[in-house]
């Protein structure tokens, strides 16, 4: 938190004034500095007492959060991947194991890989105190490919956090007194800027406070199921018998009536245009026959014969 500005620090000496108080000092430096400075120096006076009373509150405060965050404070997450039979199977015996360590199932992804195998991702939250037993029930689902394990210490920033809380909180409520008392216009309104500011940081201290509350008090497991992808048989696992050989051998025949169905199925267009062509060649060629058996050519007539020449020995006549 930075230091008031000047005029901040004139207000809060003429407020603390108008209360009775002989002597006043600025703010300085951020939370922890300001909360140091005001329980070193003090205060003198009516003011003074009062600044005193709430730096004792402040303090009760902080002892009271650093009994009650002594303890230590670990965010713990793990990774597994684990094979198995049957994701299905396992998705719901993962399912099962976070519920009963009053865990929830925070995020969940399924997919088909190739058609050949199932893989699902699962983000697990469950209790702190549970962490280890739910881990070693999950790792038991299958086979187990690959686990890592991380545990963070937070101790020293939940407590700094907390520390800070109850200072912040002690300075808002040293604003909202002020401006209680202040009767000018510019006073009320440079007092509620330095109180918006504060109670905002407040609200963002509140925050992670939250943040580091939630991750230390529940631990995350990453749960990555796959299945072994489908292998086809060894052939030379077992040599192969006398119903083996039937089978392959009905199958061979199967495939190649098949095959046979398909060609004669390819070509009989073929077969039928030619039948159809052939048809008709014969169809007009027997036609063309008939017509030539009913009207045949005419037979031509025969040539005389030539005039018979004279025998020798006897003459002509005149």
């Amino acid at each position: 938190m930075r230091a008031l500005p000047a005029f901040a620090a004139a207000l809060l000496t003429a407020s603390l004034a108008l209360a009775g108080c002989t002597a006043s000092s600025s703010d300085s430096g951020d939370l922890k500095g300001e909360s140091r400075a005001e329980s070193a120096k003090g205060r003198q006076g009516a003011g003074a007492a009062a600044d005193e009373a709430a730096g004792e509150g402040q303090a009760g405060k902080s002892d009271a959060v650093d009994e009650k965050f002594a303890k230590t404070h670990v965010i713990r997450t793990a990774t597994l991947s684990v094979e198995v039979k049957s994701v299905t199977k396992a998705l719901a015996e993962a399912r099962t194991v976070a519920l009963d360590a009053g865990g929830v199932v925070e995020d969940e992804t399924t997919e088909r890989i190739d058609d050949t195998h199932v893989a699902s991702n699962l983000v697990l939250r469950v209790p702190e105190a549970e962490y280890d037993a739910v881990l070693g029930e999950l790792a038991g689902t299958g086979k187990l490919l690959a686990r890592s394990a991380n545990a963070k210490d937070v101790t020293e920033q939940v407590v700094d956090v907390n520390s800070r809380i109850a200072t912040q909180r002690a300075s808002v409520n040293r604003v909202r007194k002020l401006m209680d008392q202040a009767e000018d216009i510019t006073d009320v309104v440079a007092l509620e800027s330095q109180l918006n500011t504060r109670q905002a940081e407040l609200e963002s201290l509140l925050a992670r406070q939250a943040s580091l509350a939630d991750r230390t008090t529940m631990a995350t497991i990453t749960l990555d199921l796959s299945e072994r992808p489908k292998e086809e048989k060894d052939s030379e696992d077992e040599d192969p018998g006398f119903l083996d050989a039937l089978g392959g051998g009905w199958d061979a025949l199967v495939t190649v009536l098949r095959w046979i169905v398909v060609v004669v199925a390819a070509i009989l267009p073929f077969v039928a245009a030619l039948a159809v062509l052939l048809g008709l060649w014969l169809f007009l060629g027997a036609r063309l026959r008939s017509r030539r058996t009913r009207n045949p050519a005419p037979v031509p007539a025969p040539a005389p014969a030539p005039d018979a020449e004279p025998s020798p020995g006897t003459g002509g006549r005149d």
